[in-house]
């Protein structure tokens, strides 16, 4: 027996149609040095048909790939649009990746246009004579010292061209978006979602025991567009009606306190290393207000438990946090409490990575590939899959990635009955120290709890008699100060005696990549190097 109900392909413009139509006076709110500009959904979905006109004009066809070199901007989301929604690919550029990075994966992709916002021209020109299939860069602003050659000035392109295009049909498994890994270990790779992986991931973050995106929420974007499709948020504000505040350049944590003051955001979406300057900030700045806000998402690393606290008791804030990552678009697990538990007792749960995202499934695997246990002890890899996550890298193959249908996510920890999940260590990062695990995040949340601590990161380092042991890099907050030996003092009341680190090294800051994480290679390699001043206690 067969079903009869209509088969409607869930395809990007049926997300930007229905946003323009049910909220078409929502706004989109970009922050400049000069104040904040505003466009409604409406607006922006017609700037889109212009786009795509114009981008079908300049030979841009099904399946080519348009890049964006761009904050978080108006002009940013109608690229997000428009590009899809005519059948091309988006692909958004890292702008924080080194040079030959840069170039390798606008090459890869085959980018034949590029988007870029006028303050970032000179990191785009330093690899413009790199990129051959680039046809076309179209500038957002003024291209004043001409670095980028002969460019196209975006206003003036998509004010040639009427709105009204006609939306194609088309197949909802083609691809719709392109995101490339950070890259930290080996080159980048790409990572192509479809339509509906999209449309599906949107509605996911909409889900009450996930994010609960709607049109009650203004939504202050803070994590890059360039990074997972800005976790997906920008189409999920077009489903739930959602407003949209774009910080463009100011990320930093007084324009950020300043923008959740003045611009009553109800959510907001960020790394935790952006919400610790921002926390920093709002206790130093003596006029902070939180009272808009319901909760801040953070990703793309743990948040530290002492993080999640000093929200909530000195601002009333709560803290969400997520996990996935590029391959799982991004959403994967979200750390919701379990109803009815008690307000003192939620921290337990916010500080987990999250529990499991209805539509897809999480399993932890050992070594060698057995299946274990889902009993909140059994330690191994995750490994996810569903209809939002990566069956394959782009013009890549990497087969030790993937197991039985399954991704492996390269993070290691515990998963227990109730779906929620705690990582410990990424494999890359984990410490055997005489034949057992030392969890290093553990130790760098811990360690993130002393009132003098502004950041810590760990990392494995060889031991003529353990193996591998921990060192600890301590950035301390300004004015504060502590010693290693009063640290490891601290840690001893949180952790077993045998994980304590005898290495340390405090850092004026620690190297982060180009997303906003801990740079554990460079730690590692200035660590080999002998270019650290290394502390070591007896």
């Amino acid at each position: 027996m067969r079903s009869t109900m209509q088969d409607a392909p869930l395809l990007i413009n049926r997300i930007l149609r229905h946003g323009e139509f049910l909220y078409a006076h929502k706004k989109v709110l970009t922050v400049t040095s000069d104040g904040v500009r505003e466009a409604t959904f409406a607006q922006v979905a017609r700037r889109s048909e212009q786009l795509a006109v114009a981008l079908a004009d300049l030979g841009i066809g099904e399946g080519d790939r348009v890049a964006t070199f761009m904050w978080n901007n108006q002009e940013h989301l109608e690229a997000y649009f428009a590009v899809p929604c005519m059948g091309a690919v988006l692909h958004t550029l890292n702008i924080r990746l080194f040079p030959e990075q840069l170039a390798f994966i606008i090459n890869h992709a085959q980018d034949q246009v590029i988007i870029v916002d006028d303050t970032l021209i000179p990191l785009l020109a330093r690899v413009r004579d790199q990129i051959p299939t680039v046809r076309h860069i179209i500038v957002n602003g003024i291209d004043e010292a001409k670095l980028l050659g002969e460019t196209l000035s975006y206003e003036d392109l998509i004010a040639r061209y009427p709105s009204g295009y006609e939306w194609p049909e088309m197949d909802e498994r083609s691809a719709s978006v392109m995101c490339y890994t950070s890259g930290t270990t080996g080159d980048p790779k790409g990572v192509v979602y479809s339509h509906r992986s999209i449309w599906l991931h949107s509605l996911a973050s909409t889900t009450a025991n996930s994010i609960g995106l709607s049109e009650k929420d203004r939504c202050l974007l803070i994590v890059p567009m360039f990074h997972v499709n800005a976790w997906g948020a920008p189409y999920s504000a077009y489903l739930a009606g959602m407003d949209l505040v774009m910080p463009q350049m100011f990320l930093q944590g007084d324009p950020i306190v300043r923008m959740i003051r003045e611009l009553r955001p109800t959510v907001s979406l960020g790394v935790p290393t952006i919400w610790n300057e921002v926390l920093h900030a709002a206790e130093a700045s003596g006029d902070a207000d939180f009272s808009s806000v319901r909760g801040l998402l953070g990703g793309g690393a743990a948040v530290p438990r002492h993080l999640i606290e000093a929200f909530r008791d000195e601002f009333n804030v709560d803290v969400i946090q997520g996990w996935g990552m590029t391959e799982t678009s991004p959403l994967g697990a979200v750390s919701i409490p379990p109803a009815g538990t008690p307000r003192d007792q939620e921290i337990e749960f916010r500080a987990k990575a999250g529990r499991i995202v209805a539509g897809v499934e999480v399993r932890v695997t050992a070594e060698d590939g057995t299946v274990l246990d889902h009993d909140g002890t059994s330690v191994g890899e995750f490994e996810i899959r569903g209809p939002w996550i990566t069956g394959s890298y782009y013009g890549v193959d990497a087969p030790e990635r993937f197991h039985d249908g399954w991704l492996r996510t390269g993070d290691v920890g515990t998963l227990d009955n109730l779906g929620y999940m705690v990582i410990s260590d990424r494999t890359k990062d984990v410490i055997k120290s005489g034949g057992e695990w030392i969890s290093s995040v553990e130790l760098e949340n811990a360690v993130m709890g002393h009132p003098a601590v502004f950041e810590a990161a760990v990392v494995a380092v060889s031991d003529e008699k353990w193996q591998e042991r921990p060192l600890c890099c301590v950035v301390l907050r300004p004015g504060k100060s502590a010693s290693a030996q009063e640290l490891r003092d601290y840690l001893a009341t949180k952790v077993v005696k045998w994980w304590l680190p005898e290495r340390w090294c405090f850092l004026d800051s620690l190297p982060k990549t180009s997303v906003g994480k801990f740079d554990k290679k460079v730690l590692r390699a200035l660590y080999v190097e002998g270019t650290l001043d290394v502390i070591t206690l007896g």
